[in-house]
């Protein structure tokens, strides 16, 4: 394998940066020229986007609109970011792909097949004016190779070469001969570098460095749900990131119709990972939060703990239904109808069977009240017909219309609003245990009931809770729409209900989760994926596991991993495969001003380096944190805001830390952060999350004792 250095003016397998001192058959300079050739490709696509003319090709305003947004998207997907790679790695086959062995070969090569059976891996699918692929898109079938062929299986690839890059400057290539039994198998340096590169800014993609553990994942079928266990750095988001971004390419007719949504854990998140997906060229895949999902009332109130983790549990889904179907009375009247000089007469018992063949039913609530009127009106026109009248269908939707047909299925079926239906459930105890018996305890009806029922529900306080509740309600009177793929991420974090709300948009569509058992931080945390997948729908769910860690240093995952006993019994701890083993340094102090002056000391020794740098704390200590900054003129941002070369320093709060990473933290006070929790299994975990943010280093300031379970 020929290994390039950091200087790639030395290493084997590169020639000198300088074009005008490389020799003709120099591979650096063919690779840099077919560099420039594929960027003007690029650019005559997008220009050829750019120039199309709509405006004799459409039958109405309309389908000029639609059209003309499908073009928008065309020209966005094919921007060309000048610092950022247009193709990472090459693959040289040895035989045309899909094509008969080599004593076979007669038959002519699949469309796209060089002479020299060479493709170029990238980002984006780029082409020439001739429609000749210049660079093959990274989710292809031609291009899985890259990232699963070895030396014990080359899958017919002759030779796989990477690219190293400095900006958006080609500067060097490493080249792998899989089919060499001589040549020995040895970790790529420049995998490692791109793995070890410094974060400035949002997430980014990870095409370049996807493991065939990750790949498997990633192309995994539509059709199945799979559940993701990753321990810090393993690179879970990535995947499911990536998992979208291949699903939208192999199956794009079918998600533009049904749709795609990433559910992040918070806004922060959501803004760190909103640039991975548009660097792909996809842009169809929607971001929100679980709150975004039921956000049918504003939320104003909080829960304490033991509110939340009843209102979260999957018990108050039949509580829920049972209080809704007790709205439907049996009739006890007749219903007549009118029609001209005749009476139409259902007895009170057939109106009562016809209620409880749709009670049995176990339909929507709104469905079978829309249902109700034409099962009566078609009572109606059995009557009419065993008369010698010819009713047809015009004459049965008259009747359903009917006024006292009306009036009969609003008496027996009424409409209910879902709001008004988990505010009567919060704020009357009688209504509430009606419905609760033998699912909550008396206590734990006490502990979800409002002190000061509310009097309607715009002027309730509702909590976060209580929206996933009218959410759930909600889809008991009508059927949430269903798509076509949903990506949860944080997982670990979510209540039953929580799991239920997120299941009701990917019914008929699959789902990625994605998470880790020794990072939930909430009172109501996962306990298992498999009770998790129950409450989504999803329970044939496969779960699969990352255990190799791609970005927490050795020292610092060793370090953090010294809790896995207490938060989560039994799961493997991550092992690191970076190189470099990072900066790792625990740093005590005599008391509080010294521990201040300290943290700020560390800020600055670490913003010397390149990259971005956290500093995390207790949310109690951010406002002396930040006080301290102010005071020594250090500038810093909040988490969700993006870095810049100038401000790389971001002050995060522990309860914000999960999901984001940065090359350097600085951790201040971890027995803050663990008495910042409710309980303290729940504030190890969040201590775990906090260790391991890092990329590069991590610093831990301390005045008090550390917990002894870091010991």
């Amino acid at each position: 394998m020929s290994t390039p250095s950091a200087d790639p003016t030395s290493a084997p397998g590169a020639a000198p940066s300088s074009a005008g001192a490389e020799p003709p058959d120099n591979p650096l300079l063919r690779e840099r020229a077919h560099l420039a050739s594929s960027r003007s490709a690029l650019r005559a696509m997008r220009e050829d986007a750019e120039s199309l003319n709509i405006r004799d090709v459409t039958a109405n305003w309309v389908n000029a609109e639609v059209l003309a947004r499908q073009i928008g998207e065309r020209i966005k997907s094919l921007a060309d970011l000048s610092d950022t790679p247009l193709f990472f790695g090459r693959l040289d086959y040895l035989h045309a792909p899909g094509a008969p062995a080599a004593h076979e070969r007669g038959a002519a090569p699949e469309q796209g097949w060089e002479s020299d059976g060479r493709f170029y891996i990238g980002r984006r699918h780029v082409h020439d004016a001739d429609g000749d692929p210049m660079v093959v898109d990274w989710r292809a079938p031609v291009s899985q190779p890259f990232y699963r062929a070895s030396k014990k299986d080359p899958m017919d690839v002759g030779l796989r070469r990477r690219f190293g890059y400095t900006g958006g400057d080609l500067t060097a290539y490493e080249d792998e001969h899989l089919s060499d039994p001589a040549e020995a198998a040895t970790t790529s340096k420049l995998l490692q570098r791109e793995i070890e590169r410094p974060r400035v800014g949002p997430m980014r993609d990870i095409v370049a460095t996807i493991q065939p553990e990750q790949d498997e994942i990633v192309r995994g079928d539509l059709s199945g749900t799979v559940c993701v266990q990753g321990g810090p750095g393993t690179g879970k988001t990535a995947v499911g990131l990536h998992r979208v971004a291949y699903l939208l390419y192999a199956h794009r007719e079918r998600l533009a119709r049904t749709g795609t949504l990433v559910i992040g854990p918070n806004r922060s998140f959501l803004h760190y990972i909103e640039q991975v997906l548009p660097a792909l060229g996809e842009l169809a895949a929607q971001q929100a939060t679980v709150d975004d999902l039921v956000g049918h009332v504003e939320v104003r109130g909080r829960d304490d703990a033991a509110a939340a983790i009843v209102k979260g549990d999957a018990r108050m889904a039949e509580v829920l239904r049972r209080a809704l179907r007790s709205h439907v009375t049996m009739p006890t009247e007749p219903v007549v109808v009118v029609r001209g000089s005749r009476r139409w007469r259902v007895p009170a018992y057939e109106l009562e069977v016809l209620v409880r063949e749709l009670l049995d039913r176990d339909i929507r609530y709104g469905a079978a009240r829309d249902a109700l009127p034409q099962r009566i009106a078609h009572a109606v026109l059995v009557q009419m017909e065993r008369s010698g009248e010819a009713p047809d269908d015009r004459v049965q939707d008259a009747v359903a219309r009917n006024t006292a047909v009306k009036a009969a299925v609003k008496a027996v079926w009424p409409p209910v609003d879902p709001a008004k239906l988990v505010l009567r459930l919060l704020g009357d105890a009688d209504f509430l245990a009606a419905h609760a018996e033998g699912l909550l305890t008396e206590d734990e009806q006490k502990t979800i009931l409002w002190e000061r029922p509310a009097r309607s529900a715009k002027s309730a306080k509702w909590s976060s809770a209580d929206a996933v509740l009218i959410d759930e309600a909600t889809d008991l009177v009508l059927r949430t729409h269903s798509l076509g793929h949903v990506v949860l991420d944080e997982a670990q974090d979510l209540s039953p209900m929580q799991y239920r709300a997120v299941g009701r948009r990917c019914t008929t569509g699959s789902a990625t989760v994605l998470g880790d058992l020794a990072q939930g931080t909430t009172p109501w945390a996962t306990r298992s994926w498999a009770e998790a997948l129950g409450h989504l729908g999803k329970a044939d769910g496969v779960v699969e596991e990352l255990t190799a860690g791609f970005r927490v240093p050795t020292d610092v995952i060793t370090y953090a991993s010294r809790l896995l006993p207490y938060i989560a019994p039994g799961l493997a701890p991550v092992a690191s495969v970076r190189e470099n083993p990072g900066f790792f340094d625990v740093r005590a102090t005599a008391d509080d001003a010294a521990g201040d002056a300290e943290v700020v000391a560390a800020c600055e020794e670490l913003l010397r380096n390149e990259g971005s740098t956290g500093l995390i704390a207790a949310d109690a200590r951010v406002p002396a944190l930040a006080e301290a900054l102010d005071a020594a003129g250090i500038g810093y941002l909040a988490p969700g805001e993006e870095t810049t070369r100038e401000t790389r320093l971001t002050l995060v709060p522990a309860s914000l830390a999960k999901g984001l990473e940065y090359d350097y933290v600085v951790l201040d006070e971890p027995q803050a952060v663990v008495d910042g929790e409710p309980d303290e299994r729940t504030g190890l975990r969040r201590l775990y999350v906090a260790l391991t943010r890092a990329v590069s280093g991590l610093i831990v300031t301390h005045t008090a004792p550390l917990p002894p379970q870091l010991g």
